[in-house]
């Protein structure tokens, strides 16, 4: 097993974040006529590696397995959802990268009375959502996890997951760890940048939400400047609000997800498509994301 090492104490807290919601979902949606699916959309390799500090406070089960050179690793979000039950109709695993494709392979064999139902695809996020969404949605419906390293899910993306009206929406929004780093303080954001930030919001409108002309008193003549004047609340906000220009339902305290210095890195977003299950779906997540 390769070294899938990113995160440490905040990202179990966003893991056991999703588990709870996953556990309702199924048991709520096992007593219905849906067949129901999970979606994860950055799968990883199924585990993630923890350090010995953070492994000394975990909130999770100590790990399937005891030999010396897994011991810090603990369980990522593909191999939770499966251990949910009841259990979900079929997974779907998206991940970019071949090599972990081969380790979520061996799901299989771990979990070997759910094998037919879990199907592993090897593309691009963005692409094969825009593909997969477009199916009917009448019979059918989901939770899907989006969990990027940084800006990679592009708002048209999210929008397609909207527009199914049938797919829960859990997302970690990059609030610290990319995007408060690019909006620079004298607004002077290389290009490239800006179109980044502009396929993430949807708009070029953050620009003007984040930024404010300054006027200072000068010797002979005032002078005008342009400044950042937002916050990590403010961005956060701002992103929750682009939300429910498209979902029916959107929950209002995302948790935001820090660093050993108390600095937020991401933000823990929920939203659901589908408008008469949102508010059942919403109480449920807020319920969850405050504690």
């Amino acid at each position: 097993m390769k070294n899938h090492a990113f995160g440490g104490h905040w990202t179990q807290k966003k893991l056991e974040s999703v588990r709870k919601y996953l556990v309702a979902y199924a048991t709520i949606m096992n007593k219905q006529k849906y067949r129901f699916a999970y979606i994860d959309a950055f799968a990883g390799s199924g585990y993630y590696q923890i350090s010995k500090k953070d492994s000394q406070k975990s909130m999770f089960p100590a790990p399937l397995f005891d030999d010396v050179e897994s011991k810090n690793f603990l369980d990522g979000s593909a191999r939770i959802a499966l251990q949910v039950e009841p259990h979900f109709d079929y997974y779907l695993f998206i991940e970019k990268d071949s090599s972990r494709i081969a380790e979520l392979e061996e799901l299989k064999t771990k979990f070997p009375h759910i094998k037919d139902r879990i199907q592993l695809i090897c593309a691009d996020a963005n692409s094969y959502l825009s593909e997969f969404c477009r199916k009917d949605w009448k019979k059918h419906r989901a939770v899907l996890f989006l969990d990027p390293y940084g800006m990679q899910v592009d708002w048209d993306t999210i929008k397609i997951i909207a527009s199914t009206r049938a797919i829960d929406l859990w997302i970690l929004f990059p609030l610290g760890v990319a995007v408060n780093r690019l909006l620079k303080k004298n607004a002077k954001i290389d290009q490239k940048w800006c179109e980044k930030l502009d396929k993430l919001f949807g708009n070029h409108d953050w620009y003007d939400a984040f930024y404010k002309v300054q006027i200072e008193n000068g010797l002979f003549e005032n002078i005008e400047s342009i400044q950042k004047t937002c916050n990590f609340k403010a961005i956060g906000d701002y992103y929750v609000k682009r939300l429910k220009t498209i979902f029916p339902g959107v929950a209002e305290n995302p948790l935001p997800l820090l660093n050993s210095k108390n600095v937020p890195l991401f933000l823990l977003c929920f939203a659901s498509a589908n408008k008469v299950g949102a508010p059942t779906a919403i109480r449920i997540a807020q319920d969850i994301l405050k504690r």
